[in-house]
């Protein structure tokens, strides 16, 4: 199979099935993303926020770190941390991606040629699909914000409900305390 798109997209189906992709491929709008390479605040962040996430998750939730979300036949981005059900984090199959029913938080930690995608176009994906958390954390100048949002049902769309520097307190989907200056270092 080419990796030309075909007429109306790539599918999900596609996504599983080409050969050769780079690991961290995403599908968005049937059309195939591939990754740059990490800049080190980049993993550091995601490092902190599963370690800090999958330890403070209630019984029931587990978080994971760059695992495909399949939203819809030609909609599969992988966010760089999500939290899921334990149920869903435990099962076998499928063991490439998990579901919208399965998320209870997707987070995108932002790099300059994701801007955009994790800004507008996942967000957008997300609150369609009903998830009802995202975080997007950016790198200021060296500090660590995350923007927190929640669906509106009426809207079907996301709505900032806070925007932490330094630490990141909030009490839905679950209490979360994380020092967002430990960036980088190590665990006591």
């Amino acid at each position: 199979m080419s990796t030309a798109p075909p007429p109306g997209g790539f599918t999900t189906e596609d996504l599983w099935r080409l050969p050769g992709l780079p690991p961290h491929t995403e599908l968005i709008n049937g059309s195939l993303v591939s990754p740059r390479p990490q800049e080190k605040w980049h993993s550091r962040v995601i490092n902190l926020l599963v370690a800090e996430l999958d330890r403070q998750a209630p019984d029931g939730l587990r978080a994971d770190r760059e695992m495909t979300v399949r939203l819809a036949k030609r909609q599969a981005p992988e966010p760089d941390v999500v939290v899921v059900t334990s149920e869903a984090y435990e099962r076998d199959e499928p063991s490439t991606y998990y579901l919208p029913e399965d998320v209870a938080l997707a987070i995108e930690a932002v790099s300059p040629d994701s801007e955009e995608r994790d800004r507008d176009t996942k967000p957008r994906k997300y609150a369609k699909a009903g998830i009802r958390h995202y975080w997007r954390v950016e790198n200021d100048k060296g500090r660590t914000v995350v923007y927190v949002y929640e669906r509106d049902p009426a809207t079907e769309g996301f709505s900032l409900t806070g925007i932490h520097h330094n630490r990141l307190k909030v009490t839905t989907p679950f209490i979360v305390d994380i020092d967002l200056t430990s960036v980088g270092k190590r665990s006591a």
